[in-house]
């Protein structure tokens, strides 16, 4: 299935022309007393005409759903959106101003090993282009999605950006130009505990947000924590007369507010102050976080084996001050899904991207497991129902899903994958499915091993020469999309070019392989020199699962999947998951989503206990470092 609901219909615009960066000349504007000072107003990589287009062009495809999850009722809202595939261009594709709230955990600059954490390809690939060229080149890559990000927020919407030592202050500096020196609300430091280095320094043991707003008009809930020791007595005090009065401030703190009306009747405290009400006890929380522990060892019960996992409770504070019950919430770093998770508890919409297969597998089991329940009780009592949430692809996509469409959406993906209006049957004749650049786009068969003919050229060719446009041209051209032609197709093609000065009206046709060079090079063109887009638009394949198993007595049984063969080229399997009681549709057991050995390779032989004995089904589902993802069920007799 391929979704284009949500794709933003301007996303053929250049974005570096319509938007443009905040006018802050008074705020860059050279110290005439130091003479001609050069002050860069520009975030790096930002081009005057093309924006950040100039070294990441523009590529419009569509995304293909591969699942949709359902929490057991009919949904009436539109679904969340997970989505596997490079975040720029999804983000490109994202309607303008429909974001509340972004959060991103983007990688540190820290070195590339650190952060290649799942290793498949498209992670990889994004990675040797974040530190091809050190800092500039990695701020040009963030700046780059920054730029996308405050196209996508509401005028009343916030962004937080999570970083270390390694580039905050860099970012600061891009976020400044990007956003408006003037936008910057916090630079919130994360402070925990950690194990004790030997570093010859002292023990870095903090991280940091940046909070920018896109105005003054923004969400924001100011959320308190417990007091403070010093404060104990004074607050204990306001807590028993429901007040506190700064009498040189000539300001009330109020607790309760009857206790404090009543006090104004009486006289003890003057009408007419400042005042301000607190429905929580304790002090605003401060720019400086030490109550939210990092992730521990193994045994933490959020941990789901992510090297850079963060903590449900620092999304929660994050969520919860920065936006309302129903706002949508973008991560475009999903890594193990932790906002996602998070948002959907709270009773916020989301969308979720990454660059990673495996993350995007991970991510939806945890959702899975996460709100099996149909509804949520929210703060105020009332249930919500949990709306479902759909795992879409961008720019690679599965080849058996393809062929198994509808023969109308099969057509509708690859003209809009080749930049092709689609028209509807009868308005040029059955034979034109679409036009591009003035030219008619004929389009074959979902099947791989279909092949166009030679009466799929005929009838192409004779439909050509019956449209109105082409009445007068002496030259007719015509593309013909297809997996794969037969001979005689070739043939047929040849013999209408061979036309040329032997009758006054001729056809041309190019004949283009769904999939090939010449496919996929005009849809995104050739590699730059600051982007490699090679891998964008592959078709690929599940691998083939072999799963044995060996029963070890007690209800315990060993599964080993190290005879399963990969199919698509140089792949290699990089994540195994398993549903040892599986029902309707896949959902990995807890513990068994991202399992790795004591090399850090996909474990591919599990022992798992039962919790009872009998007959099982046990599903085994396996990602490649090219995409390919397949599952695997096998009937299991517990003994």
């Amino acid at each position: 299935m391929v979704t284009t609901s949500n794709q933003n219909p301007d996303a053929s615009q250049d974005y570096g022309i319509t938007e443009q960066l905040p006018d802050q000349e008074d705020f860059w504007r050279p110290p005439r007393r130091f003479g001609a000072v050069p002050v860069d107003t520009e975030p790096l990589g930002w081009d005057r005409r093309q924006g950040f287009r100039k070294h990441y062009p523009l590529v419009n495809l569509p995304t293909q759903i591969v699942d949709r999850v359902s929490f057991g009722r009919t949904d009436r809202h539109e679904p969340n959106r997970l989505i596997w595939g490079d975040n720029l261009h999804i983000m490109r594709q994202i309607p303008s101003n429909s974001v509340d709230l972004v959060y991103i955990d983007p990688p540190f600059f820290s070195g590339r090993q650190y952060n290649v954490i799942w290793g498949d390809n498209n992670e990889v690939r994004s990675f040797n282009d974040i530190w091809e060229d050190g800092m500039p080149g990695y701020l040009t890559w963030l700046n780059a999605r920054l730029y996308e990000v405050k196209r996508l927020l509401k005028p009343t919407g916030s962004i937080y950006v999570h970083c270390d030592w390694h580039a905050s202050h860099y970012i600061k500096v891009e976020m400044d130009k990007l956003f408006g020196y003037e936008n910057f609300r916090n630079e919130v430091v994360w402070g925990y505990r950690r194990m004790p280095s030997r570093a010859r320094k002292w023990q870095s043991e903090h991280e940091v947000l940046m909070f920018y707003t896109m105005s003054d008009d923004f969400t924001f809930h100011v959320l308190r924590g417990q007091p403070t020791a010093g404060s104990l007595k004074t607050y204990e005090s306001s807590m028993r007369t429901g007040y506190n009065f700064n009498r040189s401030k000539n300001m009330v703190t109020i607790f309760d507010e009857q206790k404090y009306r009543k006090a104004v009747r009486s006289g003890r405290i003057p009408e007419g102050l400042s005042e301000t009400y607190f429905e929580n006890d304790g002090p605003p929380l401060r720019d400086w976080w030490t109550d939210i522990k990092i992730l521990g060892g193994p045994y933490n019960k959020e941990r789901i084996g992510y090297p850079t996992q963060k903590p449900e409770a620092l999304l929660e504070r994050i969520i919860t001050a920065s936006s309302n019950k129903g706002d949508v919430v973008l991560d475009a770093f999903i890594g193990g899904g932790t906002t996602a998770a998070v948002a959907q508890r709270l009773n916020r919409r989301w969308i979720a991207i990454d660059q990673s297969r495996v993350a995007v597998a991970v991510t939806a089991e945890r959702l899975k497991q996460g709100n099996a329940q149909p509804e949520i009780t929210s703060a105020d009592g009332n249930t919500e129902e949990v709306p479902d949430f759909t795992v879409e692809h961008w720019g690679v996509y599965e080849a058996n899903r393809l062929a198994n469409m509808p023969q109308d959406e099969f057509r509708e993906f690859i003209l809009h994958s080749y930049g092709t209006t689609r028209i509807s049957d009868g308005d040029d004749g059955p034979h034109i499915h679409g036009w591009h650049n003035n030219q008619p786009v004929w389009v074959g068969q979902p099947g791989q091993d279909s092949q166009a003919s030679a009466t799929d050229v005929a009838n192409f060719a004779n439909a050509i020469l019956r449209t109105d446009q082409y009445r007068d041209a002496f030259l007719r051209d015509g593309t013909m999309l297809a997996w794969g032609f037969h001979p005689d197709a070739r043939t047929a093609a040849d013999n209408l070019r061979q036309r040329e000065g032997i009758q006054v009206q001729f056809v041309r046709l190019q004949q283009i392989r769904i999939g090939s060079t010449d496919f996929r090079e005009h849809v995104v063109g050739k590699s730059t020199d600051k982007a490699d887009y090679s891998d964008f638009l592959t078709f690929v394949h599940p691998p083939n699962i072999d799963v044995g198993y060996r029963n070890l007595g007690n209800g315990s049984v060993t599964f080993d999947a190290s005879g399963t063969a990969v199919i698509n080229s140089e792949a290699e399997i990089i994540n195994v998951q398993w549903d040892f009681n599986h029902l309707d549709h896949f959902e990995a057991t807890p513990g068994y989503s991202f399992q790795r050995d004591r090399k850090k390779k996909p474990q591919l032989q599990v022992t798992h206990k039962f919790d009872r004995l009998g007959s099982f089904d046990v599903a085994c589902r396996i990602q490649d470092s090219k995409g390919g993802e397949g599952t695997q069920v096998v009937k299991v007799k517990v003994e």
